[in-house]
């Protein structure tokens, strides 16, 4: 059908029947409470609108919820809970992409480690207690303005200072005292420190206040600053459809699709369709959604099944990369271009790889899709696999014939990229595969290289109990050895010492020797390291070891 066929009144029509799934995000993001009744009444909404209901998945949700609290995080303990209830009722142990530090912040408080990164509990994070504290920030927050004079009015106030938080979402240069005041709609502490100290405001301020909502720092803020499209995405992330349709009409500025579809605003989607009625965009971004009724909908009036975005993305990649599998069975019963490639030579298949879509990589490959199709950097879906620890995938894509020693446009292969992300239990499937251990990169490094580079002892003994070298050069003359010589944890102390018992015949003592004795002296450890010296050379013919020494 043609576009004049469309419903005039389309945003009512299509809000009225995704009501459920408007109202179960806007309760999300808007979320304004910490009393569990009213919690579970939000529960309750989640799980019959959307889980039993509609069939989304559980952990697809539990996701989507934490990644609200960097924008909401006055209220992270009420998201940790409504987390906490999915994954108990639906037997959700594992979740992937979402930010480190809410996984962090999901274990403190449970004991449950979602987010399967290796070294998870070692990260350090700056100020996770931020908001339990006695402090500024924490007055700000609760926009305190007695205890914020406090504050202030000290000797040692520093009008300056900046909050570097990883649950916020500036971290690398902070957020000022005034853009905290935005982002939790502290309008009493906004007008002191403006007051007070003149204090200036900047364009985060602007962006940080559509997510504290506070009507009158806005307004303050538009005085001084003018939205650009990081505030339009601020306005689609506060699920106010107020404040979207307002930067639209009263600043032209664009809608951003790709942003609606990745904070689930549904409703911001359905004001640009009724108000632009481009078809086309809002099919591909609709997928996003995993609706099949509004896929339907679009394909209807007629979108272009194979149309691309911007980033020469179709439909069917947003489908792969954000599982929804719900709509990916209408795309594949039309005429789609399975092996289309995106602006970065990536096809549906890659996306579904990288985000561990198990279900959809199935249904790609069933449908045709090229198993070993290669992006521009040369990297095939295996590879992508193996980088982020996509064990299912590699599974699935390895019995399908995927080629495991194939290499990208820097050599590596999926085994380097497993070992370089700390991978274990992927690279321990790529072995039983028999991908090759000691295949080179351009830079000359070996799996082995980066498993001692990145710490990762676990890496290290599987690699070396199936046959890696640890005295390989790469193009900079470093060895596996020389990098564990230099490690200080007790255990590469021990490590150590079994890697020169077993390597004994790759050494050359010269470079082990000078390497060895310039970290364990400065460690205080000359006793261990000559006792394991002793012990290797005993194992040496005494002309072979100089025959070394001369050679080296």
């Amino acid at each position: 059908m043609s576009d004049q066929d469309t419903n005039t009144n389309k945003y009512d029509e299509l809000r009225n029947i995704y009501k459920y799934y408007i109202d179960s995000y806007t309760a999300l993001y808007r979320l304004k409470t910490e009393n569990e009744e009213e919690l579970n009444t939000i529960y309750n909404m989640i799980k019959t609108e959307l889980i039993d209901s509609n069939n989304y998945f559980p952990k697809s949700i539990v996701r989507d919820i934490l990644n609200i609290i960097p924008y909401n995080n006055r209220y992270t303990k009420s998201y940790l809970y409504l987390a906490k209830r999915i994954t108990d009722d639906y037997h959700v142990t594992e979740v992937n992409k979402i930010p480190t530090i809410c996984s962090f912040l999901f274990y403190k408080e449970y004991g449950i480690t979602l987010y399967k990164y290796k070294k998870f509990k070692e990260i350090q994070f700056q100020n996770p207690n931020i908001h339990s504290e006695n402090n500024i920030f924490t007055a700000i927050m609760d926009n305190d303005k007695e205890r914020f004079i406090q504050f202030i009015e000290r000797d040692d106030f520093d009008k300056e200072k900046t909050l570097y938080n990883s649950l916020y979402p500036i971290v690398d240069k902070g957020a000022t005292l005034l853009e905290l005041c935005c982002y939790h709609g502290a309008v009493d502490c906004f007008k002191l420190l403006r007051t007070k100290f003149d204090s200036q405001i900047a364009h985060n301020c602007i962006d940080f206040s559509f997510l504290g909502r506070n009507q009158e720092i806005m307004s303050e803020c538009l005085k001084h600053q003018k939205p650009d499209e990081i505030t339009m995405k601020y306005a689609i992330i506060s699920h106010n459809i107020d404040f979207v349709t307002f930067l639209m009409s009263e600043y032209n500025s664009k809608m951003d699709l790709l942003a609606c579809g990745q904070y689930k605003n549904l409703e911001s989607l359905l004001v640009y369709f009724d108000q632009k009625n481009d078809i086309n965009k809002c099919f591909i971004y609709s997928m996003m959604f995993d609706i099949p009724s509004l896929c339907e909908y679009f394909l209807y009036y007629g979108a272009n099944i194979n149309e691309k975005d911007l980033f020469g993305k179709t439909a069917l990649h947003y489908m792969a990369a954000n599982n929804s599998i719900q709509t990916a069975p209408l795309l594949l019963s039309r005429d789609i271009k399975i092996n289309e490639k995106d602006n970065y030579g990536k096809t549906a298949l890659h996306y579904a790889a990288e985000n561990n879509s198990k279900e959809i990589a199935e249904l790609l490959l069933s449908h045709g899709a090229n198993i070993n199709e290669k992006d521009r950097h040369g990297k095939t879906a295996l590879h992508y696999a193996a980088e982020n620890n996509s064990k299912e995938i590699a599974e699935l894509l390895l019995s399908h014939g995927a080629n495991i020693n194939e290499k990208d446009d820097y050599k590596k292969t999926a085994l380097h990229y497993a070992a370089e992300n700390d991978n274990d239990e992927t690279a321990e499937l790529l072995i039983s595969f028999k991908a090759k251990i000691n295949e080179k990169d351009e830079e000359g490094k070996t799996a082995f290289h980066y498993a001692t580079y990145n710490d990762n002892i676990e890496m290290a003994k599987l690699l070396l109990s199936h046959g890696a070298k640890v005295n390989e050069r790469d193009k900079d003359g470093e060895r596996p050895l020389h990098k564990a010589a230099f490690l200080q944890s007790k255990k590469w102390s021990n490590f150590f010492f079994h890697m020169v018992q077993k390597s004994i015949k790759e050494l050359s003592l010269v470079s082990l020797l000078f390497n060895s004795q310039h970290h364990f002296l400065k460690q205080k450890s000359q006793n261990f390291f000559f006792y394991m010296v002793q012990k290797s050379i005993k194992k040496m013919i005494v002309k072979k070891q100089f025959f070394m020494l001369l050679q080296t």
